[in-house]
C-alpha cells in the first residue's frame, strides 16, 4: 500500500476524494458499517481556505463517510483562543465558514465543539517538553478519527499540517502554555503520541508558501493527498510547499524540520 497517494483534483471533489482513497484501499478500509466517526478539519480561524478547511471538501468526507456506512459522523472543532468566551468564539467561527449548512444534508453530520463537553488529561510517556495534556473525552469514545488538514506555512511552527492539527484538540488555556518558549515544534510532536488518527486527508489544492497560518502568500497546486501516516503526508506538504519560487521553507530538508524529525524520534507514523 502507498505510504501517501496524491493526485490533482478535478471539478467533482468528492468523485477525486474517493478515488483518492480508493489508492489506499478506499474508504471501506477504514470506515466501517454502524461506526462513529469523528472528523477533525481546520477552522482556527473562518479565514478561506487554505487558512481554513474549504467547505466542498468537508461536506465530501462526511458524504463519503455515511455511503460507507458510518452510523454517525461527527465534526468536531476548537478554534484559536480567544478573549471571548470559547465555546461561543468557536460556534460563531463554524457559523461564519458556513459549516452549519452541511446540518442540511440528507444525513448531516453532528457539529460538535469540544468546549461544551468533557476532558481527559492524558500522560505523555517519554516527553521532554510537554509532559500532559488535556484532549476531548470524545476521542477516546469514537471509532475512527479522520483529519483534515490544509496545506501550509506557519509563521511560529515553520509549517502546519497533520502533525499541528492536533493542537485544535488541546483544552484551550493550555495552549497558551504550548507557545512559550522555542520548543512549539517538539511540544506538537509528542501530543501526537497519543492517538493514531485512522486516516488523513489533505486539501492542498491552495497552499500558503509563506506566512500563514491565517494569511499568507497564496500557490494552487490543485492536489489532494491521503495517507496513514501523518510524518509522511506532512513530508509530501513540505515537498510540494517547496516546490515554488520564494517559499519560506527553502533550503530546509523536511526531515529535519523540528516537527517532523521530534514526531520520528518518537516513532510516530
Amino acid at each position: 500500500m502507498k505510504k501517501v497517494a496524491i493526485k490533482k483534483a478535478g471539478a467533482d471533489i468528492k468523485l477525486s476524494v474517493k478515488e483518492l482513497v480508493k489508492e489506499l484501499g478506499g474508504f471501506e478500509n477504514f470506515v466501517e458499517p454502524g461506526d462513529t466517526v469523528l472528523i477533525k478539519p481546520n477552522y482556527n480561524t473562518s479565514d478561506a481556505s487554505p487558512a481554513s478547511t474549504s467547505l466542498d471538501f468537508l461536506q465530501a468526507v462526511v458524504e463519503l463517510c455515511f455511503e460507507t456506512g458510518a452510523a454517525r459522523v461527527i465534526v468536531g472543532e476548537s478554534s484559536t483562543v480567544s478573549a471571548y468566551n470559547h465555546s461561543s468564539f468557536t460556534r460563531k467561527t463554524l457559523c461564519e465558514a458556513c459549516v452549519d449548512e452541511l446540518e442540511k444534508l440528507p444525513e448531516p453530520p453532528e457539529i460538535y465543539i469540544f468546549d461544551d463537553y468533557g476532558w481527559v488529561t492524558k500522560n505523555i510517556k517519554g516527553a521532554k517538553y510537554l509532559k500532559k495534556v488535556s484532549v476531548p473525552a470524545i476521542m477516546d469514545e469514537v471509532d475512527k478519527i479522520i483529519l483534515l488538514p490544509c496545506c501550509k506555512t506557519h509563521h511560529i511552527a515553520e509549517y502546519t499540517g497533520a502533525l499541528k492539527l492536533i493542537v485544535g484538540f488541546m483544552k484551550p488555556k493550555e495552549r497558551i502554555k504550548l507557545h512559550i518558549g522555542n520548543k512549539v515544534q517538539e511540544k506538537v510532536a509528542e501530543m501526537n503520541t497519543i492517538y493514531k488518527p485512522d486516516l488523513v486527508i489533505m486539501d492542498a489544492r491552495k497552499c500558503f508558501i509563506s506566512g500563514g497560518p491565517a494569511k499568507g502568500e497564496m500557490r494552487e497546486p490543485g492536489l489532494i493527498l491521503a495517507s496513514e501516516n501523518r510524518v509522511a503526508i506532512d513530508i509530501e506538504e513540505v515537498n510540494i510547499i517547496q516546490s515554488y519560487e520564494g517559499n519560506s521553507l527553502s533550503g530546509l530538508k523536511p526531515e529535519e524540520l523540528r516537527q517532523i524529525k521530534h514526531a520520528k524520534e518518537l516513532g510516530i507514523e
